[in-house]
């Protein structure tokens, strides 16, 4: 088939590339004329493992990319709408950039005679595709949704650093269409994928992403509350979950304690459901829990810290670790922000080294307000104390570099240190 894919972030350029992987011709979309240049060069405008390789295979070939929607819908048969959702504090997503593309493509369809299906794959809450997206697009096109044009919603469910595997070895795919037509067209798409489909109605689909990473932010809320009640008791959290972990179930996968979850997608889906919730008149009491949770873990690092350290101010502070996750640049909600924050209002001198992520926190805090360092050695010489915010595995290897600081003092806070060496504390073991 041919498919146009609007936004070349995270979900678009992995959505795009892996399309071309399964054999579709694809035509991405994005205002940017950097990503559209970067897209047909073959060079991934963000970083995900194994994207570069998807790119300089097919672009020129059966992928390119452009700025034009007229070009790109009359020569493709289905588009998917990936752009951004951000949302405020109160969890209401703010729904400009889907409604800006919604117009755009609806303009498009005005002039093409031939049906075409309008898929969304952006995060939205229930009920965004059928009554936002759609009337939108028949505004702008004249024409009329099930009849004209199918519409359909299809989540996304991609780890960042693993988004490539996920996409090419799912382990659901879920098709929420108006129709039965628009059904059929989104589901060709999946064929080359050995995964049972979920078909379902618009706002079911919407609601099962939501639901899915609001159930897995709260396994991780939940292992980092019994992990700080693990640790006043002085019981090795790991040792309890590993064990809670072998109930089939619960299964072990997002019990490790910790820091807490950032990225793109965990903190905005939960606050975008009690948002959602607190709009129809109900207060979601367990997910208000996990956010709060959430945003009180990294600050215990501080608690840790200064309970050995004392005031702050003047100290220098070693941060290892900037991106939400190991194996991405991406530093949206990282647990390394509010703490690197707070260290700043102490009086501290913070460095910090990231294997990735520096350019990106750059946008946060300049070069003025931290020294971002090349390594963990230059980020460790002759600091007061370290606190481990991402999981990278160059850092599991880390024990010779802690000598340089002033005082070997380490907070770990996701359990990847395992040098005997230092004066070694664990956020929650």
């Amino acid at each position: 088939m041919k498919v146009s894919v609007i936004g070349s972030g995270y979900v678009g350029t992995v959505t795009a590339a892996c399309f071309a992987e399964l054999g579709h011709g694809v035509v991405c979309i994005d205002i940017d004329p950097e990503k559209v240049n970067m897209i047909n060069r073959g060079e991934p405008p963000i970083y995900e493992d194994g994207l570069e390789d998807l790119l300089a295979k097919h672009a020129g070939k059966t992928l390119r990319a452009t700025a034009d929607y007229d070009d790109a819908v009359s020569n493709t048969d289905i588009s998917f709408i990936c752009v951004g959702t951000p949302s405020d504090d109160e969890g209401n997503i703010d729904l400009s950039i889907v409604k800006a593309a919604s117009k755009s493509l609806g303009a498009a369809l005005a002039k093409k005679n031939s049906y075409h299906v309008v898929v969304v794959k952006s995060t939205v809450v229930p009920q965004t595709t059928e009554n936002v997206v759609v009337p939108i697009i028949e505004k702008a096109s004249g024409q009329t949704a099930g009849v004209d044009f199918g519409a359909a919603m299809n989540p996304e469910f991609l780890r960042e650093g693993k988004a490539v595997y996920d996409f090419m070895h799912p382990d659901k795919i879920v098709v929420g269409a108006i129709d039965q037509r628009s059904d059929d067209a989104v589901s060709a798409l999946y064929a080359g994928l050995d995964c049972e489909i979920t078909h379902a109605d618009p706002s079911t689909a919407e609601m099962i992403k939501y639901v899915n990473n609001s159930f897995l932010a709260t396994k991780i809320s939940f292992s980092n509350e019994i992990g700080n009640i693990c640790k006043k008791l002085g019981i090795d959290t790991y040792q309890v979950m590993d064990a809670v972990g072998k109930d089939f179930r619960i299964s072990p996968n997002f019990l490790n304690s910790g820091a807490g979850f950032g990225g793109s997608c965990f903190p905005k889906d939960v606050k975008a459901l009690i948002g959602k919730a607190k709009g129809q008149g109900y207060e979601p009491i367990l997910l208000n829990s996990v956010v709060k949770v959430n945003e009180v873990q990294p600050l215990l690092m501080l608690d840790q810290l200064e309970s050995r350290l004392g005031d702050l101010s003047g100290l220098t502070i070693a941060v290892l670790g900037l991106a939400f996750k190991n194996d991405t640049d991406d530093i949206r909600e990282s647990r390394s922000i509010p703490v690197i924050r707070a260290l700043q209002d102490k009086g501290a001198v913070v460095t910090a080294y990231d294997p990735m992520a520096a350019d990106n926190m750059r946008l946060l805090f300049d070069s003025s307000s931290i020294r971002y360092c090349d390594s963990a050695a230059q980020a460790l010489k002759s600091a007061d104390g370290c606190l481990v915010m991402t999981e990278w595995d160059e850092f599991r290897s880390l024990c010779s570099e802690f000598a340089t600081m002033k005082r070997p003092l380490v907070i770990d806070g996701r359990n990847v240190i395992s040098c005997n060496e230092i004066e070694y504390v664990g956020l929650c073991w």
